[in-house]
């Protein structure tokens, strides 16, 4: 059965999390304002989400930085606010798109390992598209995307 928009963007809102290539953090907002903001949209209390945000910034190794704007921030700390962001509504899934293919691969690496520290402590299931070998095999399983056809991973 279709189900309409306000429902779909309900869903995507509450069980989903997203983190794309280009972190789309909005550059008058501090940090945590935009963690918070999905949580906002949400309906919950912005003391409740500052304190899970800031669980989120610490975990992210970001928490100096809560109060900084995007552009005061690096690209791997625009990034990890951005991974922040799609956990704060503590999804079922994040959908991950290239999060690292604008980092450096040492901060890559980081990156991912803070990503599979947040899968462990939420219990999530990560969906995430990487060009990345190094990358792909940490996951726990991947799959090969070749002429628009997905195929176990050799």
């Amino acid at each position: 059965l279709p189900i309409d928009e306000e429902k779909r963007n309900r869903i995507r809102n509450q069980e989903f999390g997203f983190v794309f290539q280009f972190h789309y953090l909005l550059p008058e907002f501090s940090a945590i304002e935009n963690i918070i903001l999905p949580g906002l949209i949400r309906g919950e209390s912005e003391s409740r989400l500052r304190q899970r945000a800031e669980e989120l910034l610490n975990d992210l190794r970001l928490m100096g930085r809560k109060d900084a704007k995007p552009y005061r921030l690096s690209g791997g700390e625009q990034q990890r606010v951005a991974v922040a962001r799609s956990l704060i509504n503590q999804p079922e899934i994040v959908f991950m798109d290239e999060p690292t293919g604008n980092l450096d691969p040492r901060h890559s690496e980081e990156m991912i390992d803070m990503v599979l520290q947040q899968k462990q402590k939420h219990q999530l299931a990560i969906v995430m598209v990487t060009h990345s070998h190094e990358i792909a095999r940490k996951a726990d399983r991947h799959l090969t995307l070749r002429q628009g056809k997905l195929f176990p991973a050799s």
